[in-house]
């Protein structure tokens, strides 16, 4: 199908956007209907809409065993009183599932089968990274409340993890955390009591990754603080590997139409101006500035019509934007496109990580793309690792470190390299007719607490 077909094929179908949590709302109901995830996934193969995979097939088996455990397990109850006077004894916390395997696999689409499936209440889908986000900003708001108070760095009740890690656990006991991936060392050294916390709590988790458990945070700084948690992990969830050899995403890739456009190969600009044009002629507004006010900052951009942005590279991961932003901007607009991505180099490591969280989370909450780009999406990332190559800024912070490790994940930037593998897939698969195809709602709001308020 050819692109200008193709979106006059979708555009009245693009006023507005599901978040994440109406999306699995909404396809939620009807998979209850149809059983358990493995019934599921099983259904969708024999309708043809999923190619048969022994490899998926096995996950699927256990996230259905997972499944029956979950219907007959309830984390005890925190109050002593309840526990003495229990007649029967608290169940076995179920084992949780650590599945992980290169990019495209199906590790997604399988665990979001098993949420949206499974008759748990207290539940939790989320992307890693936007569950540290939370993670870190309660942990935000206890200190505040507890200098409040006058509570002193060394009282005991100054302590943020287990309050928080009990507030999350009350809140959803069951967490499907998508793409677990450690690179802040702010992460890094929170994680074990986290979720030692977590788990203490009766949280069963479920949660994909390309990276083997072994193998997180590699190269990081002060990993050796980190390790513990590999134990913590690996005793509460079975490492389960998938992969199939094939990517799934590039396979369904089918190149008849393309909202990816390189320049030099294409009037790039007149392309995205044609099908700007065509998606705001199907918004309830005029092509206007907008500036947004998010988390107290305001981000401007220059071209907008009702829900879709029209920016550049530069806006977007140039400047002081950070994953809340992006957040809040996938909230706000369905689809989203960007001009001018360059090739990243090395030395633009900060543009590169930007732009792989930009993506993961514009792909986590269903935004459609558009891209011009100066190369093919497959050499949008390359890589320059000799310490000649590094900024003075780098060489100085090796220094100060005393680190003389070039390959230190910091300075390598393997945790970019390895991201950018799913981003380049992701990629793939947000120019795909069925991703374009997804059902969009009537309306959508921001969700509380990541509202952005609009400013002309």
């Amino acid at each position: 199908m050819r692109t200008g077909h193709f979106l006059r094929h979708i555009g009245p179908r693009l006023n507005s956007k599901l978040s994440v949590q109406q999306q699995h709302a909404r396809f939620s109901a009807a998979t209850h209907t149809h059983g358990d995830v493995l019934s599921y996934y099983c259904r969708m193969v024999g309708k043809g809409k999923l190619v048969p995979d022994e490899n998926q097939l096995k996950v699927a088996q256990l996230l259905r065993d997972l499944q029956t455990q979950l219907e007959k397990y309830e984390p005890a109850s925190p109050s002593i009183l309840q526990k003495w006077f229990s007649k029967s004894k608290p169940i076995q916390k179920p084992q949780g599932l650590y599945i992980y395997g290169a990019v495209g696999r199906g590790k997604t689409m399988l665990m979001d089968l098993f949420y949206e499936s499974t008759s748990v209440q207290k539940k939790q889908r989320e992307h890693f990274h936007e569950f540290m986000l939370d993670v870190h900003s309660r942990i935000h708001i206890w200190k505040q409340q507890s200098a409040e108070q006058g509570l002193g760095r060394r009282s005991p009740q100054y302590d943020p993890i287990p309050p928080v890690a009990q507030a999350i656990a009350e809140q959803s006991w069951l967490l499907c955390l998508d793409e677990f991936q450690v690179t802040d060392i702010g992460d890094a050294m929170i994680l074990k009591r986290l979720f030692k916390h977590l788990f203490a709590a009766g949280t069963v988790l479920v949660s994909t990754s390309n990276r083997k458990p072994e193998d997180l945070y590699k190269n990081g700084l002060q990993r050796i603080n980190f390790l513990p948690f590999i134990d913590v992990l690996k005793s509460n969830c079975m490492p389960v590997a998938l992969d199939s050899g094939i990517d799934y995403r590039l396979k369904n890739k089918t190149g008849k139409d393309s909202f990816f456009f390189i320049i030099g190969e294409c009037d790039a600009d007149k392309e995205l101006d044609r099908i700007f044009k065509v998606l705001a002629s199907q918004e309830n507004d005029i092509v206007r500035p907008r500036t947004l006010t998010i988390k107290g900052h305001n981000v401007s951009f220059k071209k907008t019509c009702g829900q879709v942005l029209d920016c550049s590279f530069e806006e977007l991961c140039d400047r002081a934007v950070g994953a809340v932003d992006y957040l809040a901007l996938s909230h706000i607009f369905h689809t989203v496109i960007i001009r001018n991505v360059p090739q990243m180099m090395l030395r633009e490591k900060t543009q590169a990580r930007r732009f792989i969280t930009l993506m993961d989370t514009f792909y986590d909450n269903r935004v459609r793309v558009v891209v011009s780009a100066a190369v093919p999406a497959s050499q949008l990332f390359k890589t320059v690792s000799d310490y000649d190559n590094l900024t003075d800024e780098n060489r100085k912070l090796m220094d100060d470190l005393e680190i003389n490790d070039l390959n230190a994940s910091i300075f390598s930037g393997e945790e970019e390299i390895f991201a950018f593998e799913r981003t380049i897939s992701r990629l793939a698969e947000m120019q795909t007719e069925e991703y374009w195809n997804r059902t969009v709602p009537e309306e959508s709001e921001p969700e509380e607490g990541q509202q952005a308020k609009l400013t002309e």
